[in-house]
Order: structure tokens, then C-alpha cells, then sequence
């Protein structure tokens, strides 16, 4: 009889450290409980202008799934998000960057996504293109494309540093026009079918600097989505160069979603 009794104790102790033990698994180091954090770059760039912002989440907790989108079409990028989010196991916050923004409209209906980050990013709704979204404003004229008569653009080389990073060193400028990855724009084109932001929480986080967009646009698409706004000194790379501020934006969102 003692020994069972002996049994039973050592079974419900067991127990209790398990449960505490998967508790601390699902938690980062500052006791929030969603950890899960994917990153969707833009156009013209891809997952490692992300490393700055990974390096800083790991060092919290957090674990980080960076995408890797084609650029060949919406429905191949959202496809490529949807594929890091089925390989979460928990709540997730989804982030995007520039044309990620677009992605994570469409894909952040997944009911992983438990909120949503744009970081200098697009932000359609429901039935809309992404074109639609420049309607009545002015893109800098630091910011040309070259387009090819595939349809696929790039930045412009002699202006890819003045439109797309003015506050990164010349040489990783230099790496970055000749690494970029240009973009089908028929996914400009290409209506929503979901707007993730009109049922999930959203942050917004952008550069006062920003050359690739109206600076307008910037403010009414976070308006719109009633977005809690970080505003900083910082180019369209704001992803890359300012990752203190987006990976703090990420936390901001990771710990209000869980309350």
C-alpha cells in the first residue's frame, strides 16, 4: 500500500513538472506566451535583409521563420507564407515588409496569425488590387523601376540607393542593387481575396525617410488599417537598418495580442 501511495506521488509530481516544463516551452524569455514570429520580405530584396531583426528576436526568445517568396505572383508568395505558418506550433505574429505587406493581408486570415506587422508595407483590402493603393499619390521620384518586357522589374541601379536605402553604406547598397530580386507586376494586379487586418490586431512601423512610397500613402494605409504606428528616421530598408525598432514593434505586438 505504501508504495503505491509512493506511486501515485511520484505520478502526479511528474506530471506537474511536465506541465510546467511545456508552460515554459511555449513562453520567451520575458514570460510572453507567443513565440512564433514569421518574416515575408518585399520586392527587390529577399529573406536576409531580415538577419539583423532575427538575430534580435532569437536573442528574446522568439522563434523565427523567415520566407523566402518567389515574386512571380500574390498566389505564389501567399502559398510560400502558408508553408512557414503550417510548420508553426502556436499563435504566430506575421510580419511584412513593403510588398510582404500584401502577402500578409492575404495570408494572415490563417488562424495561426494572431497579429500582424507592417513594416513600411503594403496594406490592400478585401476585392482590391495593389495598384489601387497608389491612386492619388506621388511616388519620389528617387524611386524608378527598370521593367523588362517579361513584366518583371527592378529598381533602377543608379537610383537604388537614393530610392531604396539611403541610410545603408555604399557598398552594402552596392550588394543589395546587385542581389535584388525583381518582381512580376501582375501581382499589382491581382485582387485580394482576404484582409487579414480587419478581424486580426495591426502594427504599423515605417521611415520618415522612405523614398519608395508617398509619405501620405504611408500614413493613410496605417490609418486604415488601424494600425499602432512607430514612426522613425529610416529609408524604405528600415527592415535592415533600424532592426532594434522593428524587432520591438514585433515584441509590442506579440505581447498585446496574448492579453
Amino acid at each position: 500500500m505504501k508504495n503505491k501511495i509512493l506511486n501515485i506521488a511520484a505520478a502526479i509530481a511528474l506530471s506537474l513538472v511536465s506541465a510546467t516544463s511545456a508552460q515554459a516551452d511555449d513562453k520567451t524569455a520575458d514570460g510572453n506566451s507567443i513565440r512564433n514570429v514569421v518574416l515575408v520580405h518585399g520586392a527587390f530584396a529577399d529573406g536576409s535583409g531580415w538577419r539583423g531583426v532575427y538575430n534580435d528576436l532569437t536573442a528574446r526568445g522568439y522563434k523565427v521563420t523567415i520566407v523566402q517568396n518567389p515574386l512571380t505572383s500574390l498566389a505564389d508568395d501567399v502559398a510560400a507564407t502558408k508553408r512557414a505558418l503550417d510548420r508553426q506550433d502556436g499563435p504566430t505574429v506575421l510580419v511584412g515588409h513593403s510588398w510582404g505587406g500584401t502577402v500578409i493581408t492575404e495570408a494572415g486570415a490563417d488562424p495561426k496569425v494572431a497579429a500582424l506587422v507592417y513594416v513600411a508595407a503594403l496594406a490592400p483590402d478585401a476585392g482590391e488590387t495593389t495598384g489601387q493603393l497608389y491612386e492619388g499619390y506621388t511616388t519620389p521620384p528617387e524611386f524608378v523601376l527598370d521593367i523588362h518586357t517579361d513584366g518583371y522589374a527592378f529598381v533602377e541601379p543608379e537610383k537604388f540607393k537614393q530610392g531604396f536605402a539611403n541610410d545603408v553604406s555604399d557598398a552594402d547598397a552596392a550588394f543589395m542593387r546587385d542581389s535584388q530580386v525583381p518582381i512580376n507586376l501582375k501581382a499589382f494586379e491581382t485582387k485580394l481575396q482576404n484582409a487579414a487586418w480587419r478581424t486580426k490586431p495591426s502594427w504599423a512601423v515605417y521611415g520618415t525617410e522612405d523614398k519608395a512610397f508617398d509619405p501620405e500613402m504611408l500614413a493613410a494605409m496605417a490609418e486604415r488599417i488601424n494600425a499602432k504606428v512607430t514612426k522613425v528616421s529610416a529609408s524604405h530598408s528600415i527592415f535592415m537598418t533600424q532592426p532594434k525598432v522593428v524587432a520591438d514593434t514585433i515584441d509590442q505586438a506579440a505581447k498585446a495580442a496574448h492579453q
